[in-house]
């Protein structure tokens, strides 16, 4: 799907480092999909994994599948910037995938589980955090159920850990509720948010410039010390 002709265009600031994060079932690798699908200006991460590569999925874009020794070999090269055990299976954020294009100028959009938000946060104290719900704990249930993808095991755990990981959302910056068939609006949403985000980080840095400037001129015109009291 091309980038539709209306959404709005993200302003030029200091870069962000966006967090997507959400209970199973919420749809958050359905809305990144489309994200990317827009050829947003932004640095999608690539997460690493030791889990299972499911059907349809490609190595080095939806995830680094990596085996235990490989991930081991990451953690020990402090290759990792966040790192956390979810539904029993290895995560973690290489740290290039995140250092580097911030380091560039760009804007960049990772997806993690909520331990993980929480770390990049404490990392990141400027990150914006966007929890994506879905409509209902039901509903959630239904959409993995759909999926196929997990054992009987894995998915009631995945179902047993979504309470405790929707009380997380008061933490996030904002909560956007993927409605179920209103994918396209829920990623509208988020860029809303980026977009916002972004505008205030520019004001921001003009306000400070701004104050700066005042500074100065007061400075020069009644001397340094008045200007400093």
């Amino acid at each position: 799907m091309s980038r539709p002709a209306d959404l709005p265009a993200i302003p030029t600031g200091p870069p962000l480092l966006v967090v997507l994060s959400a209970p199973s079932g919420a749809g958050k690798d359905t809305v990144r999909d489309l994200l990317i699908a827009w050829a947003l200006p932004v640095h999608f991460v690539v997460t690493a994994t030791t889990r299972p590569r499911r059907p349809g999925e490609t190595d080095g874009i939806d995830y680094h599948f990596l085996t235990d020794a490989e991930f081991d070999r990451l953690e020990r090269e402090d290759g990792l910037i966040e790192k956390a055990v979810v539904y029993g299976q290895r995560k973690g954020v290489p740290k290039s995938e995140i250092l580097d294009p911030l380091a560039a100028g760009r804007d960049v959009i990772v997806r993690v589980d909520v331990q993980g938000a929480a770390t990049l946060r404490a990392l990141v104290p400027d990150a914006l955090l966007i929890f994506i719900a879905p409509p209902s704990l039901a509903e959630a249930r239904r959409r993995l159920g759909q999926r196929h993808t997990e054992t009987a095991a894995e998915l009631e755990a995945r179902v047993a850990a979504a309470p405790h990981e929707m009380e997380e959302a008061s933490r996030f910056d904002y909560v956007v509720v993927n409605e179920t068939g209103k994918v396209e609006q829920t990623a509208r949403r988020i860029v809303d948010a980026w977009e916002e985000d972004n505008e205030l980080a520019v004001q921001e840095e003009v306000d400070r410039i701004s104050d700066h400037e005042v500074m100065e001129w007061f400075a020069k015109m009644y001397g340094r010390g008045a200007a400093e009291r």
